[in-house]
């Protein structure tokens, strides 16, 4: 136990920067502050905290420490509140990681319920278009949308998007809206990429004909980009075709800004899915933030035949 308050003494320390104001927030002397880290250093074998005499700030060993720390202590937390029927009393933080349109446009507009129905609860919400290593990084559990190819983590299944191809009216005014796969050839189509230089995929999508092959054609394009963000700007901007998920242009279809184009041949549904370590026992407050997750997405999603799950 001892070995627990002093890692809470190091976190109130790193988290104010100062002895002094870690000491008065703890009620403790600031003697006594600083023995606790001086101890917590001797049994590590390494220095945690770099001392001027304005400012105190964790070494690159004491912020691997720090985050440890803190997932442990929410553990530890977690386990005395294991038995406990009310939600509402969760403490401890969760980490996850998901696409940025997701956390711009639905959670993090809907994230203040959630810190209310959960006011012990702290978020550190991480959006990019990398995939993240949900172990190494600490993250409690990842948001991704695509196929999955890590076997090593559990996966819960949320449904589908509703894929589209489109473009803008002026890109559609230019050069013509295409009828037919054949009139691809006249077309220029946007390239995304999670790493420049890696392989575009082409104009992905499903004959009505064959509803179980999924297919692609290449095609040309001037622009390849490696950031949801920018593929989506490139197309306002009337740079080419692009082949997105419908929610997050369903305002621009619905200004006309963007058009869908052979909305015959759509790409297949994308499947949406939340990923997380293979744990014993999954903490409470993940269940928690998976299960609101599921909740808040649902409306967003189709099945694997493209019809809506509400």
């Amino acid at each position: 136990m001892k070995l627990l308050e002093s890692m809470k003494i190091y976190l109130r320390v790193a988290e104010q920067g100062s002895f002094t104001a870690a000491a008065d927030s703890l009620g403790l002397s600031r003697a006594s502050v600083s023995s606790a880290i001086q101890q917590l250093e001797n049994l590590l074998g390494t220095r945690l905290l770099h001392r001027t005499t304005r400012s105190v700030q964790m070494t690159q060993d004491g912020q691997v420490f720090y985050e440890r720390c803190w997932d442990l202590l929410a553990d530890m937390d977690e386990l005395q509140n294991l038995f406990r029927e009310d939600v509402s009393e969760l403490h401890g933080r969760l980490r996850v990681d998901m696409p940025l349109p997701i956390a711009r446009d639905l959670v993090i507009p809907r994230l203040p319920e959630f810190l209310r129905m959960h006011p012990g609860l702290e978020a550190e919400l991480s959006s990019t278009d990398r995939f993240v290593d949900l172990v190494r990084e600490g993250f409690d559990c990842v948001l991704r949308v695509g196929t999955l190819q890590d076997s090593s983590l559990i996966a819960r299944p949320l449904g589908y998007y509703r894929m589209v191809s489109c473009a803008s009216a002026a890109y559609l005014a230019e050069y013509g809206t295409p009828r037919n796969l054949d009139d691809l050839a006249g077309h220029q189509l946007i390239h995304y990429v999670l790493t420049l230089g890696a392989r575009p995929p082409g104009f992905e999508y499903v004959d009505p004909a064959e509803p179980d092959v999924e297919q692609s054609i290449s095609m040309q394009g001037a622009v390849t980009v490696n950031n949801t963000e920018a593929y989506l700007e490139a197309c306002i901007a009337g740079l080419g075709i692009i082949q997105v998920p419908e929610v997050g242009v369903r305002s621009y279809l619905e200004s006309g800004e963007l058009k869908e184009i052979l909305p015959e041949y759509r790409p297949a549904p994308m499947p949406v899915s939340l990923l997380y370590a293979n744990r014993r026992h999954l903490p409470k407050r993940v269940q928690v933030f998976m299960a609101w997750i599921a909740e808040i997405m649902q409306p967003r999603l189709v099945d694997a035949a493209g019809k809506r799950l509400s």
